[in-house]
């Protein structure tokens, strides 16, 4: 007869699960510490990458990366066993964040990983040292990206602007099949851990269910499209008299290479013709920007004994740099008067903000928590005088206070509430610099009050904002099929221009074959970076604002709210930022805005007057794509 508690005969007993040798709340306190004691190696490692690129610095960010990322596989494989274990509310939020703790999952195999790896710090570095070269011998010339974007920006030159266009396009060419594989690589650690693929696992980090979270970026599109369809059909006509039948694609589409920016994320270097009223509110920044830097420059020259070519050549130098300093102090001004912290003194002995002159480096700007405590945080820019470049500062600061607010975290919950949140801190700033804020910091003259001015400043944001919202979107669209399986590696570049025609409604000016691989010329997709994020974050960003103006006493339409210098708003944001991801972004939300919910509703109402003039200048012309 079986004794008490055997298994019946002839069967075998089921092995007793051995219990944990560490409890899971100790299990999370010792990988809490091991990460903050790895991430200034690894921090400074990929900060070299970026900032001195070279083969060297490339082997040092790999190697790092690899034993950040075998760490990571170490202490999800760990975890496991604490499933159905007792713990913490804390500790078990922390487990589940685990697994998401990286966009690029590693497969377990070594030799996988690391090469992984050396994958992503070469794609990294391609981005960052490409260049667009004509000629040859010492006729050779070079141009990077500033100079490119420059020639977009500025240019109204059909063909100068179409071959600075193709020129960048150039460069991404020879990453098509390290991408490939790298893609299958990040799925199969995707698969190991336990997703469909790299693009379920991305879409798991909302707090929701991936399916649901993608029908949710749907729903918040469908809120904004119909007034990007009018800001689209505006500037089509706009352009259409001013370039013929060169101003569109097929009498629908925008020319990807007229529209003042590399990927036509943001069209506001075309203000000098898509302004409703010429002059009207004297909002050009970027002349008063360039003004300024003149007048450093023409200071610094002022005191010169020696003006030897090279010497006028380190004056210039000195005077980018002190631009670039004052813009980013400009910035930093509006942070601490709403009564945050000044920025560590070495923010600006360690950040890089103008281009060195003697290296290639990764411009593309960035913001750099280097240490657990946010000691140490920097900026990674190469700042030019101009009103895009100071908003990205605002933007990067974003960044940058939110690791101060939340470095008293876990290292595990020192993260935004979702990545939406870390991307529309800084842009929820920018909306509140208005006429009068600007005029407050020298950039403008006095404001001037009218219908008209509110018009063109409510453009100005628009060709900004509403512009980039569909760019936002398909990014990630292009991604999540490669992921998938649904875009083969031989439609690459043809699933692209499919998506960038059904999002933003621009197309190419000529065939873009699969000799192409346009996707890499933007550097989210090289670099591995989520890219819905900015999408959410321009949703967020105006609820955010609507909140702090809410709480800042302000009284009038939203888009006239100026919360700089409102302490209540300061508190309130600071009290959000200081949460990190410790709790689901739902209820973080709900402390500062009431809802649980995002909801574009805030854009409609702040473009409410651009919305009812767009429709009377779009009466009875054919708009759509």
């Amino acid at each position: 007869m079986a004794g008490c508690g055997s298994a019946p005969e002839g069967e075998t007993a089921a092995p007793v699960a051995e219990a944990p040798k560490e409890s899971a709340d100790a299990f999370i306190a010792r990988v809490n510490k091991t990460m903050a004691e790895m991430m200034p190696a690894g921090t400074s490692a990929a900060w070299l990458s970026q900032t001195y690129i070279n083969d060297d610095t490339a082997r040092l960010a790999a190697a790092y990366s690899e034993k950040q990322l075998a760490q990571l596989n170490e202490f999800v494989e760990q975890a496991k066993q604490y499933e159905g274990q007792p713990m913490s509310e804390s500790t078990a939020r922390a487990i589940a964040l685990l697994k998401l703790g990286t966009s690029m999952p590693a497969p377990k195999d070594p030799a996988k990983l690391k090469r992984l790896t050396e994958l992503a710090t070469g794609l990294d570095q391609a981005y960052g040292s490409g260049s667009y070269c004509t000629g040859e011998g010492e006729e050779q010339v070079c141009r990077q990206i500033g100079e490119l974007s420059e020639t977009l920006a500025k240019s109204r030159d059909y063909n100068a602007q179409l071959e600075a266009w193709q020129g960048w396009h150039t460069i991404s060419v020879p990453m098509r099949a390290d991408y490939q594989e790298f893609a299958a690589l990040i799925n199969e650690g995707a698969r190991e851990m336990g997703y469909k693929d790299a693009g379920h696992m991305w879409r798991s980090g909302y707090d929701m269910d991936p399916d649901a979270f993608k029908a949710e970026t749907d729903r918040l599109w469908g809120q904004v499209k119909p007034l990007y369809d009018n800001l689209h059909c505006y500037v089509r006509s706009e352009l259409t008299e001013k370039y013929g039948d060169q101003g569109t694609v097929d009498g629908k589409y925008l020319p990807a290479h007229l529209m003042g920016n590399l990927w036509q994320q943001d069209w506001g270097n075309l203000w000098d013709f898509l302004q409703p009223y010429p002059g009207v509110g004297d909002l050009d920044i970027s002349k008063s920007l360039e003004d300024k830097r003149a007048r450093l420059f023409a200071d610094r020259v002022a005191k010169l004994r020696d003006t030897a070519s090279a010497r006028l050549v380190e004056e210039g130098i000195a005077a980018d740099f002190d631009i670039a300093k004052d813009m980013t102090q400009l910035a930093e001004g509006f942070y601490t008067g709403l009564g945050m912290p000044a920025l560590p003194e070495s923010f600006y002995e360690k950040s890089q903000l103008i281009k060195p002159r003697d290296r290639d480096v990764v411009c593309h700007a960035s913001a750099w928590q280097m240490n657990p405590d946010a000691s140490d945080v920097r900026m990674k820019m190469c700042i030019k005088p101009n009103e895009e470049e100071l908003t990205t500062i605002y933007h990067e600061l974003g960044h940058i206070y939110y690791y101060l607010a939340y470095k008293d975290q876990p290292p595990i919950f020192q993260s935004g509430a979702h990545d939406g949140f870390h991307e529309a801190i800084g842009d929820t700033i920018v909306l509140s610099m208005t006429p009068d804020y600007l005029k407050s910091i020298n950039l403008v003259g006095d404001a001037v009050v009218s219908e008209q001015a509110t018009i063109n400043e409510q453009m100005r944001m628009a060709l900004a904002k509403v512009a980039f919202m569909p760019f936002g979107l398909m990014i990630d669209r292009w991604r999540w099929g490669v992921f998938d399986g649904s875009i083969a590696p031989e439609n690459y570049n043809k699933a692209w221009w499919e998506l960038k025609a059904q999002y933003q409604g621009v197309a190419p000016s000529s065939p873009r074959g699969e000799d192409f691989f346009d996707p890499g010329a933007k550097y989210h997709v090289p670099g591995n970076t989520p890219y819905t994020r900015y999408f959410l974050s321009h949703v967020l960003q105006f609820q955010f604002y609507k909140a702090l103006c809410d709480a800042s006493g302000h009284e009038g339409p939203l888009h006239t709210c100026n919360f700089a210098g409102n302490k209540e708003a300061g508190a309130k944001f600071w009290a959000m930022l200081q949460k990190g991801q410790s709790q689901p972004w739902q209820q973080t939300m709900k402390e500062l805005t009431g809802t649980e919910t995002m909801d574009a509703s805030a854009v409609l109402e702040y473009f409410g007057p651009l919305q009812g003039w767009l429709n009377e200048q779009n009466q009875g012309k054919s708009c759509g794509f």
